[in-house]
């Protein structure tokens, strides 16, 4: 059970599927208090009536930051524009945020206002972390006011391809990308006919994914300067996500050797885990487990990568409170394992 003495957080936007499971692992939280749920389009009702299983006896209210920025840290949850002026709002009252939309993800504003259009808080973007703790972000996280935590599918893609990235073998990168519905957000799926993705598999964001630069920007980072191709598909599936990466090596390799560069990388990460054969969603389902594989394809020479993870976990709200956990000090498996 959550202590008494812990630090006290809120989650703006709790109605749609990320904000409830942010809301859901902080109610049972060995340390933090849930102090409060908001919603813009649920106000007054209780959470465990919208979402029974996540079993939060909580009433979302409608956001007054006045009274609802009394708190250690929030977690907002809110799409892409919608989020930065709460948590500049936040920031001005002290408050520690972990934003779960695109809003602070890109360093770069003009970039960010190529993609998603005019920034409404660009003077935070600078102090921003960027919340995937596994490719070198653990101290900046602990110290930061703002965490933007990573989309899912750069999750996934990132943490398949960091290794490559971190040891200069990236030449080109093809990224294929599959999504359970809850991907889109809770209001895009209620619009969606079941018998619209049942038995069927489509490709979107074909023009350009938005998620496609923050991946870019990360293999930068990590030494790749690389033009990523990035589709992602949508599977008749809840939740869940597999990306299968076809990367053009800058040089010859075994398969041995990249197998044993995978190791050395990850050997440390608890939520890392490597295997020998070809991941499925449902071995990382409400885990915030990223299960990867690799293989060299010797006849194109070719580096074929493999990473599942759970969008609404990994991919975004168990990720959160692990960077939660950061912040505040606790191991970072705190509520999450």
């Amino acid at each position: 059970m959550p202590s008494n003495g812990g630090p006290k957080v809120s989650v703006f936007g709790a109605s749609g599927y990320a904000g409830a499971l942010a809301a859901a692992l902080l109610q049972r939280h060995p340390h933090f208090q849930l102090s409060a749920i908001t919603s813009r389009s649920d106000v007054g009702r209780r959470l465990d009536d919208l979402y029974p299983r996540h079993r939060v006896p909580l009433a979302m209210e409608e956001l007054d930051l006045d009274r609802h920025g009394d708190v250690d840290a929030a977690i907002v949850a809110y799409p892409h524009h919608a989020a930065a002026p709460v948590v500049a709002g936040l920031r001005e009252r002290g408050v520690r945020v972990i934003d779960l939309s695109a809003d602070f993800r890109l360093r770069d504003v003009p970039t960010y206002e190529q993609w998603y259009g005019e920034h409404a808080a660009p003077q935070l973007v600078e102090h921003a972390a960027y919340g995937l703790p596994e490719l070198g972000y653990r101290e900046r996280i602990q110290v930061a006011d703002v965490v933007a935590n990573p989309g899912c599918f750069p999750t996934a893609a990132l943490l398949g391809l960091a290794p490559l990235a971190r040891a200069g073998l990236i030449d080109d990168v093809v990224i294929d990308a599959k999504t359970g519905v809850s991907g889109a957000g809770r209001a895009a799926t209620e619009k969606t006919h079941y018998v619209t993705v049942d038995e069927n598999v489509a490709a979107y964001g074909i023009a350009g994914h938005r998620h496609t630069p923050e991946i870019e920007q990360e293999l930068a980072v990590l030494g790749a300067e690389v033009m990523v191709t990035f589709v992602p598909h949508l599977l008749p599936l809840d939740q869940g996500e597999l990306i299968s990466a076809y990367v053009k090596p800058t040089r010859e390799i075994s398969d041995a050797d990249v197998r044993e560069l995978y190791a050395d990388r990850y050997a440390h990460e608890p939520f890392v885990e490597l295997t020998d054969r070809s991941p499925g969603v449902r071995d990382v389902r409400e885990t915030n487990i990223a299960r990867i594989t690799t293989q060299v394809d010797a006849r194109s020479g070719r580096i074929l990568v493999f990473a599942a993870i759970d969008n609404l976990w990994k991919g975004t709200s168990s990720q959160a409170v692990q960077n939660l956990n950061l912040m505040f000090g606790y191991d970072e498996s705190e509520g999450i394992s």
